[in-house]
């Protein structure tokens, strides 16, 4: 009996030592845990940070897209404007320029007809010249 007393005794040591070693290894795995917990809590948080600041950059990139797209729209109204300008100055220049075509043709008629009659009054003058000597020296002879 004291035989088997002592072998329960080391049977009972052995089980402590075993459940002494079981809890510190227990605590150890815990004590890891809590530290992957813990790291994997701030990693969640920078990434939620992260995260935020990318939505924050999306939301101010679409109000700078949104900025954009007006002030694009607002350029080609202006375009569509000046162009419409455009077309209603070239129209106008067109106009123009026929009535600048319109005058000069009648300009050079109106020089044509100028010289014509500068050409008939000049040969006019001189005969008429031509007439005022032969009576002027019909006179002088009679005189």
């Amino acid at each position: 009996v004291a035989m088997e007393t002592v072998s329960l005794e080391h049977q009972i040591q052995s089980v402590q030592r075993h459940i002494s070693f079981l809890k510190k290894e227990q605590m150890e795995l815990l004590h890891d845990l809590h530290l992957e917990i813990l790291r994997l809590q701030k990693h969640c948080s920078e990434l939620t940070h992260d995260l935020e600041i990318k939505e924050l950059e999306a939301r101010q990139q679409d109000v700078l897209d949104r900025e954009l797209e007006e002030k694009c729209r607002a350029m080609e109204a202006q375009l569509q404007e000046k162009e419409k300008d455009n077309l209603e100055l070239r129209k106008e220049l067109r106009h123009k320029e026929t009535l600048v075509a319109a005058l000069r043709s009648s300009l050079r008629n109106k020089e044509r007809r100028f010289l014509e009659e500068l050409k008939r009054r000049s040969h006019r003058v001189t005969i008429l010249d031509t007439e005022l000597q032969k009576q002027t020296e019909a006179a002088a002879y009679l005189s």
